[in-house]
């Protein structure tokens, strides 16, 4: 076991390596922030008014509002990775990592506008009449040739493994043990709690885990965020000195100091995309699932709110974990044998320094249940929706079924393969995606101009839109039956 461990993360380390994902995550994003125009800034107040103020779009077709599908998103991201991942990236990778974290989020939500532009775009209805897209489809119908439909079917079999992996198990386990160490509840017992709440949602279909998300991502977000801004008060003193040591370590490295071994240039870069990526999911195609069950009336409007999701996910929540850290810190605390304190206990640190009493470790205890929890909700849509692309509308009962047991047995057994199988997975749900975003990237960029060019402020309604298109002969931007796709030969319009 240890040998195929080792072997798992050799393969691992390749994938999210400085030699395949990160110049290409890096690379698309920049291409696609080019080619838009760095529509993430020039559009992100009119992204946040639609997605958390306007929050829907009733004229339009889908099975959630955008607020619910923006929710979905915000459940699968805004995970363990906000907590663990961040203090990870840190502890190996310096302070400096926090730094690139914070440019792979900017970059990556060019990339995330795209995904759920085209995950809109080129959604079909399903058997039972529900919207159904993202990568698995876009990919095939958007590139309209054999190595599109590879790579769309290579973008469902990697998704739904790291459904069960990345998506479940480590999560389920993630709960139980917090659990057990908080509050002496033992992995059984969380394990069947997991089993019933996660069955009596999944049973529903995606309006339950809409609406669900809708109510119970804000509360945890505002629970965690609310707990590190207190930490952050209370070290405010500290805040220009901790925001000058990222900065810095990010061009510099970090030279050892007490127990922390230091890090490099290229530590710091690699652990800051490879836990940006793995936090906010920009690039991987997933959030562009959930942006396709959204009502609405044009994808520019959908990308624009599921590309807020990075925004909330790494510039607000990792940024809050990132500073707590190194306000108090912790990242270089040591503990009663002279060594480093774990990644996992660094949040949990950083907060109890912060807060009184053990008010600190509650907090990020909970929170860690909660955003396991909700991470289970977001992800099983996605692994539905890539499953039921390789087998038809007849495996979404059983996979629901299998999913939710899944769960119980990540939430009581060990799981160090798992999360370097899911790793491997999640890389390669990537590979794909990121090779049809580039090849699409023209349409994406001219189809967004002809929007918004028209629509600089995005208040129009549903008919002044529709008549101005068909006016300009630019029908083809207003969103018509699936069939419609399938006959278009978009090969000349790509490129």
């Amino acid at each position: 076991m240890e040998s195929f461990n080792s072997t798992l993360e050799t393969i691992g380390g390749f994938v999210w390596g400085p030699f395949l994902l990160i110049p290409l995550l890096l690379g698309t994003g920049i291409v696609l922030t080019i080619r838009l125009r760095g529509i993430q800034l020039r559009k992100l107040f009119s992204a946040l008014r639609l997605g958390l103020i306007d929050r829907k779009d009733d004229a339009g077709d889908g099975d959630v509002s955008q607020y619910q599908a923006l929710a979905m998103a915000l459940a699968a991201t805004v995970g363990v990775g906000n907590i663990v991942g961040v203090a990870t990236a840190i502890s190996v990778g310096g302070p400096g990592a926090l730094f690139w974290m914070w440019i792979t989020g900017l970059i990556g939500m060019a990339s995330k506008y795209s995904e759920a532009f085209l995950g809109v775009r080129f959604r079909t209805t399903d058997a039972a009449g529900e919207q159904a897209g993202g990568p698995q489809y876009y990919l095939e119908r958007g590139l309209g040739n054999n190595f599109g439909k590879f790579l769309a079917v290579f973008f469902a079999v990697a998704a739904t493994i790291a459904s069960f992996g990345i998506g479940n198990m480590t999560q389920a386990n993630a709960v139980a043990t917090n659990l057990e160490s908080s509050f002496n509840i033992s992995p059984m017992f969380a394990g069947t709690v997991i089993f019933v709440l996660l069955g009596a949602v999944l049973l529903g279909g995606v309006q339950a885990i809409g609406k669900v998300a809708a109510a119970f991502v804000p509360m945890m977000i505002v629970l965690y965020v609310g707990g590190g801004l207190w930490v952050l008060v209370m070290n405010a003193s500290s805040i220009p000195e901790a925001l000058a040591l990222i900065f810095t370590d990010a061009f510099t490295g970090t030279a050892a100091a007490g127990g922390f071994l230091g890090s490099g240039i290229l530590l710091a870069l690699q652990m800051g995309v490879a836990r940006g990526i793995f936090s906010n999911e920009s690039g991987m195609g997933s959030g562009a699932i959930a942006a396709a069950a959204a009502t609405t009336t044009h994808p520019v409007r959908q990308g624009l709110v599921s590309m807020t999701q990075t925004f909330i996910d790494t510039i607000i929540v990792v940024s809050i974990t990132g500073l707590a850290i190194v306000t108090t810190g912790v990242w270089k605390a040591t503990g009663d044998d002279g060594l480093l304190i774990s990644a996992g206990a660094m949040t949990s640190a950083a907060y109890e320094k912060g807060l009184p009493g053990e008010w600190g470790g509650y907090i990020v205890a909970i929170s860690v249940v909660f955003f396991a929890f909700s991470t289970l909700l977001g992800w099983s849509y996605y692994g539905e929706r890539s499953f039921e692309r390789l087998v038809g509308r007849r495996g979404t009962t059983p996979y629901r079924w299998m999913f939710t047991f899944v769960a119980f047995v990540g939430a009581t057994l060990p799981l160090e393969p798992v999360w370097n199988i899911s790793d491997i997975a999640n890389g390669l749900m990537a590979l794909p995606n990121l090779i049809g975003l580039l090849l699409l990237s023209g349409l994406v960029a001219r189809e967004t101009k002809a929007y918004l060019d028209f629509d600089p402020a995005l208040r129009a309604s549903v008919d002044q839109v529709e008549d101005f298109l068909i006016g300009q002969g630019q029908e083809h931007l207003i969103q018509r039956p699936p069939a419609k796709y399938m006959n278009e030969s978009p090969g000349d319009r790509i490129y």
